[in-house]
């Protein structure tokens, strides 16, 4: 639940909105402090993550949701304590959940009791059992800690959902061993044909669509890829990957030299780092050459062109950089110009990834 707790960061320029939760950060020691999700996908656990990471970070037990009796924990500069008897109901699945909503929630998007409402909608338009399963399996995906808030019902909290999914003659979580009778479910669904005479109109679908992207944050980590795979996954979107881009009628290596060889003023220059032996090679050759006039107006146009010409010539890697839905693409890079770099860059090759992204579907849908 976001309540009153916002907050956001800052990044290039731009306000990423967020919120904040307590947690507990296990390093060596517990430590008790915030978990900041952003509606970018981004979670603060000592360092920015993306989900596909906090999971780790979840699993590992560096965001700890087990707390161990006798363990030494602290708050900076506020207290120390050694548990003794510590209870806690959350695991990493429920934390996970809960976050997932979070950023569902930070984009104004339906979180899983809006999707758990929605499908209840459908069953009480249509009442099969197989629409009645399917709200109750979206019910069950909701948080286990959330879901006596899903109808904002604060006196029957979700009893009339549990009457509702569960059908005349099933049981409830909350009445265990005490089969709903007709009474009960003929209630339940006045008290949600009574709900829905209540409810004001639904907010107002955009335009344009959500600001966000609905898929998680994409992290692209510096590699050093030697030789093509046949199954290159991310790896395959990073510039360095070994993948031939034929600019202007040269062959160069990879989008990497493509790059760096028009940098250089002198054309001797850019056919030596055409045919530099490495990307990293490629780089240090561009550093020592005389740099083109005014490069940094143009470098992100050459960039696009480059990067274009990579997914162009090679469709198996324009279907990874397709399957990457409309995930923000973070890329990290020795260049806080190019890289995201845990938030501190200003992750253009991200950016523009998702630019030459967006025209690929655009071209695919016959749109251009």
């Amino acid at each position: 639940m976001i309540g009153r707790r916002v907050t956001h960061r800052t990044a290039d320029g731009v306000r990423v909105p967020g919120t904040w939760r307590p947690a507990f950060i296990r390093n060596g020691d517990y430590f008790l402090t915030d978990l900041f999700i952003y509606a970018d996908g981004l979670i603060d656990c000592w360092g920015l993550v993306t989900l596909e990471e906090f999971e780790e970070k979840l699993r590992s037990g560096w965001v700890a949701t087990e707390l161990p009796d006798g363990a030494e924990a602290s708050a900076h500069d506020l207290a120390s304590w050694r548990f003794t008897g510590p209870r806690t109901w959350l695991t990493p699945e429920l934390l996970l959940a809960e976050v997932r909503d979070t950023i569902d929630q930070l984009n104004h998007r339906p979180d899983s009791t809006g999707r758990c409402l929605a499908a209840v909608d459908a069953f009480l338009a249509d009442r099969t059992e197989e629409k009645r399963s399917a709200a109750r399996a979206a019910y069950l995906a909701i948080p286990e800690t959330q879901r006596h808030y899903a109808l904002g019902d604060m006196d029957r909290k979700d009893g009339p959902l549990q009457v509702l999914l569960a059908g005349v003659g099933g049981e409830t979580d909350r009445w265990p061993g005490e089969p709903v009778d007709q009474e009960e479910y003929d209630e339940a669904v006045a008290y949600f044909e009574e709900r829905d005479r209540r409810a004001a109109k639904g907010p107002r679908t955009p335009a344009d669509g959500p600001a966000e992207g609905h898929a998680p944050a994409l992290h692209l980590p510096i590699s050093h890829p030697l030789r093509p795979s046949p199954a290159p996954g991310k790896q395959g979107l990073r510039n360095d990957y070994p993948a031939p881009v034929t600019v202007g009628g040269v062959v160069h290596p990879s989008a990497d030299q493509a790059y760096w060889a028009q940098t250089a003023a002198d054309p001797a220059d850019r056919a030596a780092i055409a045919a530099a032996p490495s990307a990293s090679a490629a780089r240090q050759l561009a550093a020592d050459a005389v740099r083109r006039e005014d490069w940094e107006l143009v470098r992100t146009h050459v960039m696009t062109g480059v990067l274009r010409a990579k997914f162009t010539q090679h469709p198996h890697l324009a279907d990874v950089l397709l399957g990457t839905a409309d995930a923000t693409l973070l890329y990290d890079d020795d260049s806080f110009f190019w890289g995201a770099n845990g938030g501190r860059g200003r992750n253009w090759t991200g950016r523009l990834l998702e630019l030459v992204r967006s025209e690929l579907h655009a071209h695919r849908a016959g749109l251009g």
